[in-house]
């Protein structure tokens, strides 16, 4: 925690920012590992403080890095931060996606005038974005609960049960893995269903010869995982096996383009090249991946409007889709860390179309 209010302060100068001010709480939790509701922090070259209210006190104690000073709002937390400032001009960073316009309107009246306040947009997210290995191996714990999970309920058939059944068949498996529970809403949709990308599990029962989505993840340590695969319920198939050996070859032009250094839209592309290529272009209408870590979503994306290179230390999605409104949809995909040769893939389930009762 240490180290990341060093790194934190070390992007200060180039914002032109002698503070920051940390409010979401996402990142409060990155900063000093607070997991409460309710605390904020305060980052400068001599300050260092967090703040919370009498409900977590003992939390924070336990908590908190030690590198910070943990004080207790006698009110509300930005009348204690604005307290624990130096004196003196200054400017202040502030979170302005976290921050309320009501928020924003107190701090201001808290604070003397020579101090100013500035939006400093995601500094904290852009520390995020490279995961250390503690965080590494919190996601490898999360993907390896996940897939356990699947593999488990996969294997007692689809087909008969509803979607809503499978769906939460796996929060279970995966809370008896040692997650602390799901990434999000596990998706599983049969048949037409799956032409929905982010389709909700319906009392709708699973027949032979459909196509499933299953999109799910779990918590580990507060850090997610994320994996889609499609399965197939024994019957006839039509087009299906086609549409997926597509997708899949997809995917793996896509996982074989990630590595540090890549350019975010150059990866999307190389992707979605393959699936245009077959005349499906249309059906892929969402971007290649992104981030996960303490969200489920974050930087970076991968996508035709993404800006940037990958680095050493992202963890990114590969998951290309094909969706047949009417029909079926298909999506694979993988949870990878990027390293200077390329993807480390932290899913386990196989790539090959499963096909199940």
């Amino acid at each position: 925690m240490s180290d990341r209010a060093d790194r934190l302060l070390g992007l200060l100068p180039g914002e032109g920012l002698d503070m920051m001010l940390v409010t979401d709480l996402l990142n409060v939790r990155y900063m000093t590992g607070f997991t409460g509701s309710n605390g904020l922090a305060l980052v400068g070259p001599q300050t260092r403080a967090f703040v919370t209210d009498f409900r977590y006190v003992e939390q924070a104690a336990e908590e908190v890095d030690l590198s910070y000073e943990r004080l207790r709002a006698a009110k509300e937390l930005l009348d204690t931060a604005a307290e624990a400032l130096p004196d003196g001009a200054l400017r202040l960073g502030f979170e302005d996606a976290a921050l309320s316009v009501r928020e924003h309107q107190q701090l201001r009246s808290l604070l003397p005038q020579q101090v100013e306040l500035v939006a400093a947009g995601s500094l904290v997210e852009r520390l995020r974005a490279i995961k250390d290995p503690t965080e590494i191996a919190a996601m490898r714990s999360a993907a390896a609960a996940a897939d356990e999970a699947f593999k488990r309920v996969t294997a007692d058939g689809l087909v008969g049960r509803t979607e809503k059944e499978v769906a939460r068949a796996l929060e279970w498996e995966m809370l008896e893995r040692g997650a602390s529970g799901p990434s999000f809403d596990p998706i599983v949709a049969a048949g037409p269903h799956g032409a929905l990308p982010h389709a909700q599990p319906r009392d709708v029962t699973i027949g032979p010869g459909e196509m499933v989505v299953i999109d799910w993840g779990a918590v580990v340590d507060g850090y997610h995982s994320d994996c889609t695969r499609t399965v197939l319920t024994a019957g006839t198939d039509g087009d299906a096996r086609g549409i997926y050996e597509l997708v899949l070859a997809a995917q793996l032009a896509g996982l074989e383009a990630v590595k540090a250094g890549a350019e975010a839209r150059a990866v999307d592309s190389t992707a979605r090249d393959v699936i245009e290529a077959a005349g499906y272009g249309e059906q892929f209408g969402h971007g290649l991946g992104h981030g996960v870590g303490l969200d489920i979503h974050e930087a970076p994306r991968l996508s035709q409007r993404a800006e940037g290179e990958l680095k050493a230390g992202n963890v990114v999605t590969v998951e290309p889709g094909v969706y047949l409104a009417g029909k079926f949809g298909v999506r694979i995909e993988d949870l990878t860390v990027v390293t200077a040769e390329g993807a480390e893939i932290l899913t386990s389930v196989t790539k090959e179309l499963i096909v199940t009762d």
